[in-house]
Formats: structure tokens, sequence, C-alpha cells
């Protein structure tokens, strides 16, 4: 189908949405034409858990199949703000040595989880210290960390993300802007862009309602997927749209997608071709 808006922009995506199995990932994505994925584990191994001989094998597969990774789906900084943090770092340079085998600059990446009883401005200090340290690090290896406005950590809302982005936005820190987070937390999606515009290297793809959080497809939530997508197009954004269906629970599914168990698909490829069938949707 034609977009009329984003055109120069990538499709990407969380390919072990489809399967656990990097075969099957990847013959579903040369199925919908896709060529890039946001890789956070294949066959049951964390991206960051990959060894180095593990990632040279696995870029050769890719490669071979015509495939590229956008990005590395990394875990670094889910973690807790009081747990090791020398751990994490040292977490951080091998997924940058991992980058550098899967030819991408971009490392996912997350700003420390909150504890729930506790007021998120009472650890900005730490935040703050613990993300300097990161890149610090990602400057000297030459990487680009992506923050993500993940559920519970102290860039959940845009406002703390903006914080962050005044603090560290530059050459090694940018913006992954999330709809269905956003949506999951409370917050308007479309304020939530017209604070961070400025700082958005990245996009990912899903979408959810305000009501009950559920995630939906593109374009049938409380996102405004539309709407910010053709902000997006205004301001000449040409880099990743990057799918991360969340669909296999989806309730309505089945009824989208009616025949695909008659087709042999499973629940993973069959959200994962929905959600891509409307995000075209949207873009049209």
């Amino acid at each position: 189908m034609e977009r009329s808006i984003l055109k120069n922009c990538v499709i990407s995506g969380f390919a072990d949405e489809i399967d656990s199995d990097v075969d099957k990932q990847i013959a579903l994505l040369k199925e919908l034409g896709i060529s890039k994925l946001e890789f956070r584990s294949g066959n049951g191994i964390n991206v960051a858990d990959y060894t180095i001989e593990q990632a040279v094998k696995l870029q050769e597969k890719f490669k071979s199949n015509g495939i590229g990774v956008s990005a590395i789906g990394s875990p670094i900084g889910k973690i807790g703000i009081l747990d090791d943090m020398d751990k994490c770092l040292k977490r951080l340079e091998h997924v940058a040595e991992l980058a550098q085998i899967f030819e991408t600059d971009y490392i996912r990446m997350f700003s420390f989880y909150i504890p729930e009883e506790k007021n998120h401005a009472s650890y900005r200090d730490e935040v703050l210290r613990r993300t300097e340290q990161m890149v610090k690090l990602a400057a000297s290896k030459k990487v680009i960390l992506l923050h993500e406005n993940e559920k519970g950590i102290y860039g959940d809302m845009a406002e703390r993300c903006l914080d962050l982005m005044k603090n560290f936005y530059g050459g090694n820190y940018k913006c992954t802007f999330d709809f269905a987070n956003f949506v999951q937390c409370g917050q308007d999606t479309m304020e939530a862009y017209e604070m961070l515009a400025p700082y958005i290297e990245y996009v990912h793809v899903k979408d959810a309602l305000f009501e009950t959080g559920e995630v939906v497809p593109g374009g049938m939530g409380d996102g405004k997927l539309r709407e910010i997508f053709e902000k997006l197009d205004g301001r000449g954004y040409q880099g990743y749209l990057s799918l991360e269906p969340h669909l296999a629970d989806f309730a309505g599914l089945k009824d989208l997608e009616p025949d695909a168990k008659e087709r042999g698909r499973s629940d993973g490829e069959v959200a994962f071709n929905q959600a891509y069938q409307a995000l075209i949707n949207v873009l049209k």
C-alpha cells in the first residue's frame, strides 16, 4: 500500500514477538517485506546475554537473509534504582560490543525503576548520576543510547523524559517515543509529543486504551498515532518505526484475522502481521 505520510521512514520491529525461533522471525519479516528488526532476543536468549561468537554467527544469518538490525532492544537500565550499577555498566559495555557486530549505533535503554511507594523526585539525583555514567560509556564506545518511556521508571512521564533530555541529549543520548507506554501511564500522547519532539530519534509503534491499559493495534487506541505521525512527517522525521505489537493476548485479535489459524499462523505471527497491517493503514 502507498503511504501518504512518513514515506521515507523504515519499518522495523521486535521480531521475537513473532516467535522465539530466529528462523521463524526471519521468515515472517521476509514475507511482509520488512528488512529490519529491533533485536531483543532470539532462540530464547536475551540479546544482552549473547556471546560475541553467538552474535557473529547470528549476524551472518541476518545478512544472508537480507535482514539488518535497526537497534539493540537491550534491557539496560531496566533495573531498580538501588540495584548494582557496576553490573549494569559492565553489561552495557558488552551490549556496545554486540551493537558493533550487528552494525547498528542504537541501543534501547531505560532510566531505572523507582520504588512504588517513593516519590520520583527523591531519586532524581541518583538517576542523573547513573545516566551520566552510561552516556559517558556510550560516548567512549561510539554508540547512541535511546531512552524509552517505560512504565514505572524515572522517565515514564513526558516531564521526566524531558528532564533527562535537557540534561543528556546529544550525540550519544536521544529519545525513543512509545505511544502505548505513555497511554498506560495516563499521559496524553500529544502533550508528550509536543514536549519531546526535538529529541525524538526513534519510534515504537504500539497503541493502548486509557480506560483499561490494554494494548491494541495501532490506530485503534488513544495514542493518537495518525496525528503524531503527521506532525513527525511535518518535522521531516525519516527514522525507524519499530513495531512492538504486544498483541498476543489482545481479545479482538482473532476477530481481526479470523482465518489465521487455518493458514497455519501461530498467535505471535498473527499478532505481528496484524500490527504491521494496522501501521500501514495508519500511514495511508
